[in-house]
């Protein structure tokens, strides 16, 4: 029996492309290979669907340099209907075929990826994926929104004001006072981004300006959320089998020591200032109620595909900071240590996605 065909899609048009691209390279190393055969495809930040190498240690990351999906002349063709699955790849030697697709992988994070954008457009050829579909990715992808439906489910979220240019040319006396009422430190961060891309800590107000422009810089709407002192956790979460309920992992913890806050250089780069504690020291009941807040999370949002939920613990109460619908699989992403620290292997955990795409097919 051939093997299923996986499309590896990363890379990408959003700020995060380099951390896609880095993503690839742990999962192109972790596919099983004797289950799948493997297809990747790279996105430039220009848009362009582009052949890439079957390579991990390409986009291995180290802190020197940050992985690229670069234009090597390559174009792939999708399918141009339901009627086919056929991918090909147009090169200066001509179009030629890639074969049927099974399931497409994609690991792209950030906007025009992880929002819905291309979910929708394999829907509309008729193309199975792995992760959450149109309508989570678009949900988790806005954080305003995302914490406004978590907030009407019950969930306990992280106070937050969202606003625009516009409601501060409008009403900005109105506009600081809402934030004003948040207090001191806040967060200021773009709503539709991620990997702490443009993300300020404000611990005094005549930092706020500049923090919105930088945000800003990402996104036409920011969020500036009330700073919540306590235990930074994170758990990962993936729906049950076979109509079993939603699985979460253990809880994985997040250490501040010499930084403000677990910032891109920390998360990415190997900055120091930061310890990531996995399993994280909980008493059983206080890790079985953060699971259940992060299923319930996980469902309000649709339930599907995967999720990575973050938290703020005070030692009393958990509150939700944000839910990540593609979370990364570097090697030193936090959704995989969570799974590998409740029992599943990086390979078992990249199959378990891929048949979980394969089953909705």
């Amino acid at each position: 029996m051939d093997k299923p065909v996986v499309v590896v899609l990363f890379g990408g048009r959003s700020s995060e492309h380099s951390i896609s691209s880095a993503t690839a390279g742990g999962v192109l190393r972790a596919i099983d290979r004797e289950r799948y055969r493997v297809i990747p495809v790279g996105i430039t930040r220009e848009g362009a669907f582009v052949l890439e190498e079957d390579d991990p240690d390409k986009f291995a990351l180290d802190g020197a340099t940050l992985p690229e999906v670069a234009d090597n002349g390559t174009r792939i063709r999708w399918p141009e209907s339901t009627a086919t699955r056929e991918l090909t790849v147009l090169d200066e030697s001509g179009e030629r075929s890639l074969g049927d697709i099974d399931v497409v992988l994609p690991i792209l994070h950030g906007r025009f990826g992880e929002d819905g954008t291309v979910q929708g457009m394999l829907e509309v050829v008729g193309l199975p994926y792995a992760g959450a579909g149109v309508l989570m990715s678009a949900l988790g992808m806005d954080k305003h929104v995302t914490k406004s439906v978590l907030r009407s489910a019950g969930v306990p979220v992280v106070p937050w004001v969202s606003l625009t240019r516009a409601d501060l040319a409008r009403d900005r006396e109105e506009t600081e006072r809402r934030i004003a009422a948040l207090g001191l430190p806040v967060f200021v961060k773009p709503n539709r981004s991620g990997s702490s891309v443009g993300v300020t800590k404000v611990s005094a107000w005549e930092e706020l300006e500049p923090a919105l422009d930088v945000a800003f810089a990402e996104d036409s709407v920011v969020l500036v959320e009330q700073a919540v002192i306590g235990r930074e956790l994170e758990c990962g979460v993936l729906p049950g089998r076979e109509g079993a309920p939603t699985r979460v992992s253990v809880a994985g913890e997040i250490v501040v020591s010499g930084r403000d806050f677990y910032d891109f250089e920390a998360k990415y780069l190997g900055a120091p200032g930061i310890d990531l504690v996995c399993p994280a020291d909980l008493r059983d009941g206080e890790l079985a109620e953060m699971q259940r807040i992060a299923a319930r999370a996980f469902e309000a949002l649709g339930g599907e595909g995967l999720a990575r939920v973050d938290f703020f613990f005070t030692g009393t109460e958990f509150f939700v900071n944000e839910v990540n619908t593609m979370p990364g699989f570097t090697p030193i992403s936090m959704f995989p240590r969570c799974w590998i620290a409740s029992g599943m292997s990086y390979p078992e955990l990249v199959s378990e996605l891929i048949e979980d795409g394969l089953s909705r097919a």
